[in-house]
């Protein structure tokens, strides 16, 4: 019995140190009322010990204009998790830093990418393409490190504050790719077209299973599902942010929301480039209840009980 007693006493902390985290929407395609609107997406996940930034937006200051809106403070938030290298992603990074750093130093300076993020993209005529408002990857990365930011490149899943869990490079064993065309990366036998497989997504283990965040899910939603229940064997109970099915075929459709409903899914805050007609047909396959689908606005929340508090506009 005492061995039991000590056991218990040593395990206490583990499953006590990781409260549960609030996430409000700050970018994505539609907003509250004051709020800015664009193609882009990002989440903040506050916690009580620690919190962290999940994408930037698109244009640099979309996202400093929606937090002062909303009265949301990230000096206290030093993690950020750049989904990919896309520019609706990574637009206001160097901005949010800037901005918080007066009052916290460590405010939002540690980045982390996946493998390949920092990959130079071209156009078939040769135009560099990079992250943010940047032609260059390198001269991203440079302007960044001037101004205090640390990057972290992630080759596995990796979990980068309590039950939140990177996935890092998504292997495509279902869905092959789940995106634009257009850009080559050079490589030893020259150019080869970019399928972006920095594309990660953030994994939030909750006492119900896993609430999956994706910035465009360009690496296929089943994949990235694979990925978080090879880490831990849960329900993938909720997903928010952009899955890139506004142009899905209806057979596409019908795969995703049969291995969703499958893999258990109850809560559903589609956005950006998620589509709403998609978002709805998913929702009408797995009869969630309208209680249990938000489209994501500027402003939406899910609560740390993981509830929904919808912005004005829904």
């Amino acid at each position: 019995m005492l061995r039991l007693l000590i056991t218990a006493c040593l395990l206490w902390p583990t499953l006590v140190m990781a409260s549960p985290y609030k996430i409000t929407v700050l970018a994505t395609n539609i907003s509250d009322y004051g709020g800015l609107g664009e193609w882009s997406f990002s989440a903040v996940f506050e916690g009580d010990e620690e919190s962290v930034l999940f994408d930037t937006g698109f244009k640099s200051d979309t996202v400093l204009h929606n937090v002062l809106h909303l009265g949301v403070d990230l000096s206290r938030t030093e993690k950020v998790v750049l989904s990919h290298f896309h520019s609706d992603h990574t637009g206001g990074l160097l901005v949010l830093r800037e901005h918080f750093r007066d009052k916290n130093p460590k405010a939002l300076s540690i980045v982390y990418v996946a493998r390949g993020f920092f990959d130079q993209r071209r156009t078939g005529n040769g135009s560099l393409v990079g992250p943010g408002e940047f032609e260059s990857a390198q001269d991203f990365r440079g302007a960044s490190e001037a101004l205090g930011i640390s990057f972290v490149e992630i080759d596995s899943p990796t979990e980068i504050a309590p039950n939140l869990w990177l996935t890092g490079p998504v292997p495509r064993l279902v869905e092959a790719y789940n995106g634009p065309a257009g850009l080559f990366i050079d490589g030893p036998d020259g150019p080869s077209e970019d399928i972006i497989i920095d594309d990660q997504s953030l994994g939030y283990l909750t006492d119900r299973g896993w609430l999956m965040t994706s910035g465009c899910g360009h690496s296929g939603l089943i994949n990235t599902g694979n990925v978080l229940q090879s880490i831990k064997r849960e329900p993938v109970y909720s997903i928010v942010g952009g899955f890139h099915l506004w142009r899905a075929s209806q057979v596409t459709l019908d795969k995703t929301a049969s291995w969703l409903e499958k893999a258990g899914l109850e809560l559903m805050m589609g956005g950006h480039c998620t589509g709403i007609a998609a978002a709805e047909k998913i929702a009408s396959a797995l009869r969630l209840p309208r209680s249990n689908i938000s489209h994501a606005a500027v402003g939406s929340v899910i609560t740390k009980d993981l509830k929904f508090v919808r912005s004005s506009i829904e």
